[in-house]
């Protein structure tokens, strides 16, 4: 299934680094959902920190930010007290939202098949409707556009 701009964004629970039950419906601001592949490996760590980095800023414009992976809750607490992460992430190990988001898919590895987390970033209004859909992100500068695609909401 292909989300896409002002369609409403699917209701979810997830566990999260902040010892609570995340669920989306609850959350009355803007939100960057962004899915990436895994924990503590060369993109998602840029990606991750891009977007701590740029935390305080995002706060500002009334977003907040949540990182999801198939990764457990401990995977997720050591990545995000590794480099201070200022955000909590979501941990989907069963692959219910990652599969309802439409970004679990095929991808290819030096020559190898595979079924994995396709990168992928959604901006969500303060009212639950997906504002804009990044599909397979490339993370230099990715935290920046984001943060200025929110300055437009």
């Amino acid at each position: 299934m292909k989300l896409k701009s002002n369609s409403k964004a699917p209701n979810f629970k997830l566990p999260s680094t902040g010892k609570t039950i995340f669920e989306l419906n609850k959350i009355k601001k803007n939100i960057i959902l962004y899915f990436y592949p895994k924990d503590d490996t060369p993109g998602c760590t840029i990606e991750s920190k891009d977007f701590s980095k740029l935390n305080n800023l995002i706060s500002k414009n009334k977003t907040c930010v949540f990182g999801i992976s198939k990764d457990s809750i401990e995977s997720h607490l050591k990545f995000k007290k590794k480099y201070k992460l200022k955000f909590d992430l979501l941990s989907d190990e069963k692959l219910s939202v990652i599969k309802k988001y439409g970004v679990w898919g095929k991808k290819s590895f030096m020559g190898m098949k595979f079924m994995g987390i396709i990168r992928t970033t959604f901006l969500i209004n303060s009212k639950g409707k997906i504002h804009r859909v990044w599909p397979n992100v490339r993370v230099k500068n990715h935290a920046k556009e984001v943060l200025e695609e929110i300055k437009k909401i």
